[in-house]
């Protein structure tokens, strides 16, 4: 959708863009961050030209924008800033159908979509479209500027840190209604924030930028879980993760190779590998395919007198799991309702992947506490 290619940007002897590449693909809300000065709002004021690079190449769809009217080019594109650039001597309503207007679009359809937009962004038309800008709270000129912002309905939309300078509340509240908004419209969205917090939370890819150049561009999990530096380590905050415990998944914390047993073993040899390994616990499962049967625990087998028989006859074949991609927030959700101590990982075909256990929670849970106390010491 949006690719840079090779892009610098230089003023005098200043070097504000490094030699940047990227792919943003469509349909995707891309958080740009870093620092004051490290060129992210440069790298967007580019998409529509604003800005013009002083090397390389950017392209939409696979056209040059250079080539393209730079008039055309701007009006279909939503463009959002920081201070909102509602015009003041307008209404609500002038405001969010100016460009349509401009561009000679249906006078019905207009009035319409201007209804439709206002209900999109949580303001009642009949309230405030016949009010100006200054009769309203920031947060609600802020949903104005974003409602005009999808006016023409444009496949891109520019946002310049929007919510910056809004409360917490108000702009925790936008923030939700824009990832409400994407999940339906799933328009391509550059989002310039600072903030961390707000990029792990709207944003499908994070750009994180310093000097110009870009450390990492990546999903927010793996930013996350692997930041590629020790600044992009620093910039996001060890922690932060449990900020976000949907990024945590069942493959991040479970066993790889639980301890497991035929279904024909006997129980006196299931006694001994329990021994041996130090386990509570076995899972039953298929020696080719390694697909799960059941379980078997100490207390069933203590519970059996007779020792020759086989595990088959006596596993629990109630199986309860969780698949690779569960964060741990629904793990502990099962764990605290069923009120289990071992649940295994399966695949869709219930073939065992691995196996989470209460000691592999309590070490998960703990970690950044105890990081806490390393740095501290």
């Amino acid at each position: 959708m949006i690719k840079f290619e090779n892009v610098t940007k230089t003023y005098k002897d200043k070097t504000i863009l490094k030699n940047i590449s990227l792919e943003i693909e469509k349909g995707k809300l891309v958080a740009f961050i870093g620092a004051s000065g490290c060129g992210k709002t440069t790298t967007l004021k580019m998409i529509n030209r604003l800005i013009k690079p002083s090397t390389g190449r950017i392209y939409i769809n696979g056209e040059d924008i250079e080539k393209k009217d730079v008039i055309k080019l701007r009006r279909n594109m939503g463009y959002v800033i920081q201070q909102t650039g509602l015009l003041p001597h307008m209404t609500v309503k002038e405001n969010i159908e100016l460009i349509p207007r401009t561009e000679k679009y249906d006078a019905n359809s207009i009035i319409e979509t201007t209804a439709k937009l206002m209900d999109m962004v949580g303001l009642d038309p009949d309230e405030y479209l016949n009010r100006y800008p200054v009769e309203l709270s920031g947060g609600q000129q802020q949903r104005v500027g974003v409602a005009r912002a999808f006016a023409t309905d444009p496949d891109i939309i520019l946002m310049d840190e929007p919510f910056s300078a809004l409360d917490p509340i108000t702009r925790t509240g936008l923030q939700d209604e824009l990832v409400n908004l994407q999940s339906q419209l799933k328009k391509t969205i550059v989002f310039v924030t600072h903030d961390m917090d707000e990029a792990v939370k709207i944003a499908d890819m994070i750009c994180i930028m310093k000097d110009g150049e870009i450390l990492q561009y990546d999903t927010p999990e793996n930013i996350l879980k692997n930041p590629k530096n020790e600044f992009v380590s620093e910039f996001v905050g060890k922690n932060r993760i449990w900020a976000s415990p949907e990024y945590i998944k069942a493959e991040d914390i479970m066993i790889d190779s639980p301890v497991t047993c035929s279904v024909n073993m006997t129980l006196l040899r299931c006694v001994e590998k329990m021994r041996s390994y130090k386990v509570d616990s076995l899972m039953v499962v298929e020696n080719k395919t390694n697909k799960l049967l059941g379980i078997v625990n100490a207390k069933q087998l203590q519970r059996q007198s007779d020792r020759t028989q086989e595990v088959g006859q006596i596993m629990n074949t109630d199986i309860l799991g969780v698949r690779l991609d569960d964060d741990i927030v629904h793990i502990l959700k099962v764990v605290d309702d069923n009120n289990v101590s071992n649940i295994p990982v399966l695949s869709d075909e219930n073939i065992l992947l691995g196996l989470i256990t209460k000691s592999s929670l309590v070490t998960t849970l703990s970690q950044p506490y105890l990081e806490e106390e390393e740095v501290l010491v």
